[in-house]
């Protein structure tokens, strides 16, 4: 039987989700507890593979197994022996098609920035001590809706077959101290979301006008870029799947 896990982690400590060899990923810990839990050899599937230092509010990973579980003893068990930076919060069964990465038809991210220093924020949100102007921010986020090509915010080594998405909302919102940007795809290309944040910041910075992020974007070129964000101030924040592949969410 397949099942869905749904799990939060600060990705602080964690060379990001992937199995890595010599360094310690969310994917490994979690594979490991839930062995344990279960007595099987499992391997999870997750929905992303975030990178070192960056955090999920919500996660998905798919694994199967030949028992039928009980989704809240599971819970219990597996949050038990889980590390404190990693949360499990709902196991569904799904149908046996269904898969983590390849089923979810979108992808929310926020970033945090901190415009005070703040001691408690510090792994969670990028502290810049100058003042941004969100108003130029949004407009020129509102230029990534009307591209479906991003290869500008790629990273040159990666495997991508293509660097085409579809952007569904970029909005960046201000509550006193903390800005949030918020942005929604079908999919998004690895490092991509902290490229883009670092090339929004600095129109907020007045270092690019609003026609020059969209010339950017329109260049197709990786070295036009602005620097990356720092990975503390992101967060996978939402993934959508269909409805009919959950066969009995219990």
């Amino acid at each position: 039987m397949r099942y869905f896990l749904e799990i939060a982690y600060d990705g602080t400590r964690f060379h990001g989700w992937q199995v890595q060899p010599n360094a310690l990923s969310v994917q490994e810990v979690l594979d490991d507890c839930l062995s344990k839990v279960l007595r099987e050899s499992v391997t999870t599937t997750g929905s992303g593979r975030t990178d070192t230092g960056v955090h999920a509010s919500q996660q998905f990973a798919h694994f199967d197994s030949e028992q039928q579980l009980d989704p809240q003893h599971i819970l219990f068990r597996l949050n038990r022996i889980l590390p404190a930076d990693i949360a499990a919060a709902n196991l569904y069964s799904v149908t046996d098609e269904a898969h983590a990465r390849y089923y979810a038809f979108a992808r929310t991210y926020h970033y945090y920035i901190t415009l005070r220093k703040d001691p408690f924020k510090r792994q969670h949100a990028w502290y810049h001590s100058r003042p941004l102007d969100t108003d130029k921010m949004n407009e020129a986020a509102e230029q990534l809706l009307r591209h479906e090509d991003f290869t500008t915010f790629s990273k040159v080594k990666g495997d991508t077959k293509h660097y085409r998405c579809n952007m569904y909302e970029a909005v960046w919102q201000q509550k006193g101290d903390v800005l949030l940007f918020t942005v929604r795809a079908n999919r998004f290309l690895r490092g991509m979301v902290r490229l883009v944040v670092g090339t929004l910041v600095d129109v907020g910075r007045g270092k690019l006008t609003v026609q020059e992020f969209e010339q950017v974007i329109a260049s197709k070129d990786r070295s036009r870029s602005s620097a990356a964000a720092p990975s503390e101030g992101l967060f996978l924040a939402k993934v959508e799947y269909p409805e009919q592949i959950f066969q009995r969410i219990t």
